[in-house]
């Protein structure tokens, strides 16, 4: 049985619309829907042409996010972006309680 690993280092990743797509086993039309409904990229990076679009890390961490969302709780795409806002909320703000805390020590 053949197993297919598809992997990439995540910090100084970039990826274009079909490479996002590819690696979260998505459509490009199922990205484009979610990017003009705001829950992905900032309004400054959005070009006409999906073709120019650069995703990050984050991105790619946020639309995994948003899929397992909208997968486990059958949800819509905008409350898995709410959903998506407000767990990515929390972990800066453990972090931030995180770092403030060694500094304290």
């Amino acid at each position: 049985m053949s197993h297919e690993i598809d992997a990439i280092l995540l910090e100084d990743a970039t990826l274009n619309l079909d490479e996002l797509a590819r690696s979260c086993r998505v459509s490009r039309e199922w990205i484009i829907e979610r990017v003009e409904w705001g829950l992905l990229l900032d309004e400054d990076s959005i070009t006409s042409d999906p073709a120019t679009w650069i995703f990050d890390s984050r991105s790619f961490i946020r639309v995994k996010r948003i899929i397992a969302i909208e997968r486990d709780f059958e949800s819509n795409p905008e409350l898995a972006g709410l959903v998506a806002d407000l767990l990515e909320e929390i972990e800066f703000l453990r972090a931030r309680l995180k770092a403030s805390e060694l500094k304290e020590d």
